[in-house]
């Protein structure tokens, strides 16, 4: 009488049903978060060649596809401005009528509090040396004038009624400079997204065309270093002592070690950021026929869930969704 294995793993899989009843972990509609752009003067959608299916919104753009959103089921919307002028302290970022704070005013009418409403709060997009910052008299992002800005930004932004700040810039204190401004100004509500690890990562290109980004040189000197994991978890450790309602790491998929370590160790939601560069290989891939592309997206952000994401950012949120659903 032959033997076989003492354990047989392979019956748990034996049908669809049995897989999805057995699943340790599932995307919901919920869980996904739309990144988006509005284009000041833009008069109709700006296609993007580096990210396709993703536009420079308008204004009205802007509205139809949140209100798509909504009706797939996605959690939220993350929004980010593209100026026509750009300074050297990015005013238009506190400017009530700029271009973020105008796309962030319609969407709080379009979808209330039917999705989570995010705004990006960081200069970048808004200055004309592309960085997070603003410069001291050497050239050098300077960390302190900068969390200034940064109030002036979360004020700007929660008198629009967007529900939670996202803070990107990785200035040191940032958390916990725009934590004491919203309250000292009444906006207990506002909640914070802070990007705790937020890496230096060659993933960026893309997300750099489509804000129409001035950068020259490099951001090394306040992103992470890609060789550095501990440092993931003390700056999202630092984040929650300086009260971040929510903490994330971004990008998402080379950094999953890095998402684990700090999943595990967060008492508040994680969120993780699928970027443009991890959207822009998958189409790219998809489109040569190299790989199934809706297997690829879906297992892509599993992926991420697993790794201990409770949120996940992802250019794909309303296409998934309605697969989801």
């Amino acid at each position: 009488m032959s033997t076989g294995p003492a354990e047989r793993p392979r019956r748990l899989r034996t049908t669809p049903a049995m897989r999805d009843l057995l699943a340790e972990h599932r995307t919901h509609p919920r869980d996904l978060v739309l990144p988006m752009f509005v284009k000041e003067r833009a008069s109709e959608p700006v296609s993007l060649p580096s990210m396709p299916g993703v536009v420079q919104h308008t204004l009205d753009s802007l509205r139809r596809a949140a209100t798509e959103a909504a009706e797939a089921g996605v959690g939220g919307l993350m929004l980010f401005g593209v100026p026509e002028v750009r300074d050297a302290v990015g005013s238009c970022a506190t400017d009530p009528e700029g271009i973020l704070n105008a796309g962030l005013r319609a969407l709080v009418e379009e979808v209330g509090d039917d999705l989570v409403v995010m705004s990006d709060l960081c200069l970048d997009e808004f200055t004309d040396h592309g960085h997070c910052g603003v410069l001291d008299g050497a050239g050098r992002v300077d960390n302190d004038a900068t969390l200034e800005r940064y109030q002036d930004m979360a004020l700007a932004q929660a008198e629009t009624g967007a529900h939670m700040l996202g803070l990107s810039g990785m200035m040191d204190g940032q958390t916990l400079a725009v934590r004491q401004a919203l309250d000292n100004a009444g906006h207990t509500d506002t909640s914070i997204l802070a990007y705790s690890a937020k890496y230096a990562s060659a993933f960026y290109g893309p997300f750099r065309d489509a804000v129409e980004s001035q950068l020259q040189g490099d951001r090394r000197t306040y992103q992470m270093d890609p060789a550095n994991r501990r440092e993931g978890l003390r700056e999202a450790t630092l984040d929650l002592v300086e009260g971040a309602d929510v903490v994330m790491v971004k990008p998402a998929m080379s950094y999953l070690d890095v998402l684990s370590d700090v999943a595990e160790a967060s008492p508040v939601p994680v969120a993780a950021y699928q970027v443009s560069g991890e959207y822009a290989m998958i189409e790219a891939a998809a489109a040569q026929g190299w790989i199934e592309r809706r297997r690829a997206i879906e297992e892509s952000v599993l992926s991420i869930r697993r790794a201990g994401a409770d949120v996940v950012l992802t250019y794909w949120a309303t296409e998934l969704a309605g697969w989801l659903r």
